[in-house]
Formats: structure tokens, C-alpha cells, sequence
């Protein structure tokens, strides 16, 4: 057969048993669905992050995938399913078309409004993010439907950071969806002696804004699986909490798994 005498011999005593592959890879699993258990939101490539930062093993996401996958360990946060493009504004063309790669800080915002449920009460949390490195800027929540007070929280939460018109030489671009608020004459006469591009999304299209939509759906999931949004009594506090971890603790791949902040402060801006 080809086989060395103590190859063989060396492979009867290990008949039945795992080899150190096989049994590295048994406490991976369990690693992963510990994190699992303690992040059900999270995908193959956070739950790898977790365990990597915390054991410190060194291995692939190709491997955590093959681990996850053969123990049916699967994020519970929800698909999205795609959707046909709208019209644009009449008032507002879509400036960005897909161009989100953002050289600094404040050259191109995204704001929107996400609805969420605590008992018996609907919350409207107005969120407005910095793109370049996906800040959370300013948020504001109420229980109150139709509410526009968020809005304008963040509207003049982004006009402290930015100069007038006349003082400022660079422009900002904030990007939103054709919501009633956004839309209004009031929310544009608010920001007119500031240098803001407005710029919006096609109707009914939020692949038109991608970050702050796909934000939106995962964030949920995240406070809801990982912070018991459900259970809070005090829904403000929880979301001012989560905000601090987002912007300063939480790991974003797209930044190279480093915070907001970490990755802004070693981008060299302050």
C-alpha cells in the first residue's frame, strides 16, 4: 500500500480520536456559539472578531464561516429584499449617485427617520451619520408620531460643526429621502444661510442610500437582540448608551474592524 510501518502504527493509535485540526476546530465551534449565544445579531465575521479579540487565536474567517456553518449558527437579524428605483425630487436631485467614498469629515452627511416598538409604544429615532467614517453626528428619539422636533435636533446639532455660508469654503452635502419633513420649505429655510447641498434619494429607493438604510435595519436588530431594546423602561437613556458604544467601542468592517472614532482620530482629524 505505500504505507511506512510507524505511519501506520502511528495511524491505529489515532483511529477514533480527533487530531489536533479536527479538536482546534471543535473549540472554535464552541467559542463561536458562545459569542453567538451573547451577540445573536452578529454574522461569521463579527462572531470572529469577538472570539479573536478575546482568546486571541489567530485564524481565518473562511474557517469561522466553515464552523458556523456546520453548526447552524446563523445572525437572526432579518433579510432585506430589493426594490425598484422611484423618481427624484423636483426640488432635490440625487447628488451623490453612489459616490460615498468621503475624503473628510463633513463633506457628505446622511440623515433618516427609523421606527421602532417598546410595549405598546411606537418611537421615531431621527439619526444623522457622517459617512466617512459612519459617526453617529447627533440622534434624537420621541414618542410622539409625526413629530418633526427630531428633525431639527440634528439639523442644528450638524449647524454647530459647520461655519455660515460666508465663512465656510468647504460644502456639505446632506443626503435624506423625500420624507414629508425633508421636504418641507421650513427644514430648507432652516439650514439657507449655511453651505449645505441638499441632495435626495429617488422615491421609494433606499439603495439611493445605502449606509444610513442598511444602518437602519441592523441597528435594530442589534438593540433589540444584543442591548434588550424591548425590555428597557427608558428607551432615551438606552439609545444615548448604544450611541457611545457605536461611535467609540463598536468594531465596523469597513473601517478596517476599528471604531468610528478610532479610525477618524488615526485618519488625523479630531
Amino acid at each position: 500500500m505505500g504505507v511506512n510501518r510507524s505511519g501506520y502504527y502511528k495511524w491505529r493509535r489515532r483511529k477514533g480520536t480527533p487530531n489536533r485540526y479536527e479538536q482546534n476546530r471543535i473549540v472554535l465551534t464552541e467559542l463561536l456559539r458562545a459569542a453567538h449565544e451573547k451577540h445573536p445579531s452578529h454574522g461569521y465575521h463579527r462572531l470572529a472578531l469577538d472570539v479573536s479579540s478575546e482568546t486571541g487565536w489567530v485564524f481565518s474567517h473562511n474557517l469561522a464561516h466553515k464552523c458556523c456553518k456546520a453548526a447552524g449558527i446563523r445572525s437572526k437579524a432579518r433579510k432585506r429584499r430589493y426594490q425598484r428605483p422611484g423618481e427624484e425630487h423636483v426640488l432635490f436631485a440625487n447628488e451623490v449617485k453612489g459616490r460615498w467614498n468621503a475624503a473628510r469629515p463633513l463633506q457628505l452627511v446622511v440623515s433618516d427617520m427609523t421606527i421602532f416598538k417598546v410595549g405598546n409604544t411606537y418611537w421615531e429615532w431621527t439619526i444623522l451619520l457622517d459617512t466617512f467614517n459612519n459617526e453617529i453626528l447627533a440622534h434624537s428619539v420621541t414618542s410622539q408620531t409625526g413629530s418633526n422636533k427630531p428633525y431639527y435636533h440634528c439639523l442644528e446639532e450638524l449647524k454647530k460643526r459647520i461655519d455660515k455660508r460666508e465663512e465656510q469654503t468647504s460644502q456639505v452635502v446632506l443626503h435624506t429621502d423625500q420624507g414629508a419633513v425633508y421636504s418641507s420649505r421650513a427644514f430648507c429655510q432652516a439650514h439657507h444661510d449655511y453651505n449645505i447641498l441638499r441632495s435626495m434619494s429617488r422615491g421609494g429607493t433606499p439603495t439611493d442610500n445605502p449606509i444610513i438604510e442598511a444602518l437602519n435595519g441592523w441597528i435594530k436588530e442589534e438593540l433589540y437582540l444584543d442591548f434588550d431594546l424591548a425590555h428597557t423602561s427608558d428607551v432615551p437613556t438606552l439609545l444615548d448608551t448604544y450611541v457611545q458604544f457605536f461611535n467609540n467601542s463598536r468594531p465596523a468592517a469597513a473601517l478596517g474592524y476599528k471604531s468610528p472614532v478610532q479610525y477618524r482620530t488615526e485618519q488625523g482629524f479630531r
